[in-house]
């Protein structure tokens, strides 16, 4: 991921075909090291001559296909249907039950520290 970070802040800065020698640059800047100069070679062979917008959208059409919600949560939406639909012919038994359930959620307090890891780590 950091090579491709790298790679992308390149291009954002105005490198159109950004090589390993930029990329790597890039990451010195912030005190990484390549640890592994195939990978960095690899990603820049394979995005070589391609237009990285092009490459983004196709990613995205990729990722459009892939389906949000698992086969898995079907049956447990299908087996709450007749409860709600008792639970409609009861509106207002149900009322007041629900106004107590939104009451008991409690806001999560947590940190957003770095949790002991940076961005490129």
């Amino acid at each position: 991921m950091r090579y491709i970070a790298a790679y992308l802040l390149a291009t954002l800065g105005g490198n159109k075909k950004p090589t390993a020698a930029d990329v790597e640059a890039i990451l010195k800047s912030v005190g990484i090291q390549v640890e592994d100069r195939e990978k960095l070679d690899f990603l820049i062979s394979e995005l070589q001559g391609k237009h990285l917008e092009e490459v983004i959208n196709s990613g995205l059409e990729k990722l459009a296909t892939i389906p949000a919600v698992g086969g898995a949560s079907a049956a447990p939406a299908a087996a709450a249907a007749p409860a709600a639909a008792a639970a409609a012919s009861a509106p207002a038994a149900a009322a007041p039950a629900a106004k107590k359930e939104e009451k008991k959620e409690e806001p999560a307090e947590e940190s957003d520290d770095d949790m002991g890891f940076g961005l490129f780590d």
